[in-house]
């Protein structure tokens, strides 16, 4: 992200601050939402955890991990600081409290979406802009600009963390959906999760078209952008 963003910068100045501009404040937002969600949703199960540690903030600060933070702005692939939770303090059964909690994260980046795309119509006077690429015509108006990067990322992190692979929340959350002898055999795959999903973000760095992530990432996007911007994102 951080080289096209030079590149960019080097051939038109402006366009170029703005689209990096608007990825920054956009994954700020998205991610300290997300993780900021956690917390606080643990915390009203009755697990204070991150309260303890100060992650129950919208202070971006808390809540960044260097490393995730640098590589997000170099391949536009990231994360956050993990929100530290113990379902065992929890009011509900742990399954249930760990996929709550986890589904909290991409419901708040669904929220957040929804709000700058409302807000991004109503700074149109009422003119449909749906999808990223319809966003680089707002490259000279920076508000609506970022306000359309926020739509569009925060839906990307919905979709990516969404997905049932672990360490994502989407595995969590299919962990209290299965039955219970199959989400026992599913849980067996936490230990190679991470594997897999590194595993599949450099098959879709290197193999060209869409990829397997993209391929699986833009129907649930397209769906979310239906609902939040009233038309397909990607």
């Amino acid at each position: 992200m951080l080289f096209t963003a030079i590149e960019q910068i080097a051939n038109s100045p402006v366009e170029g601050f703005i689209t990096l501009g608007g990825f920054i404040i956009a994954f700020l937002v998205g991610l300290t939402f997300h993780e900021f969600s956690h917390a606080l949703l643990a915390s009203g199960l009755g697990d204070d955890t991150a309260r303890r540690q100060g992650r129950v903030s919208l202070n971006p600060s808390v809540h960044l991990d260097p490393l995730g933070t640098l590589l997000l702005l170099i391949a536009g692939f990231g994360w956050a600081k993990p929100t530290p939770v113990n379902p065992a303090l929890m009011r509900v059964n742990e399954r249930t409290g760990m996929a709550l909690t986890a589904l909290a994260g991409p419901v708040s980046n669904i929220i957040v979406a929804f709000l700058a795309a409302v807000a991004l119509r109503v700074t149109q006077g009422g003119t449909e802009a749906v999808g990223f690429l319809a966003y680089s015509r707002l490259l000279y108006n920076p508000l609506e600009y970022v306000l359309g990067a926020i739509v569009f990322w925060n839906l990307l992190l919905a979709a990516f963390n969404l997905l049932p692979i672990a360490p994502l929340d989407g595995f969590k959350v299919a962990l209290r959906l299965l039955p219970q002898q199959l989400a026992d055999s599913f849980a067996r795959l936490e230990r190679y999760g991470l594997m897999i999903l590194l595993g599949l973000v450099m098959l879709d760095f290197l193999l060209p078209g869409p990829g397997i992530l993209g391929s699986v990432i833009r129907p649930i996007m397209n769906g979310l952008g239906r609902i939040v911007a009233g038309g397909d994102v990607l």
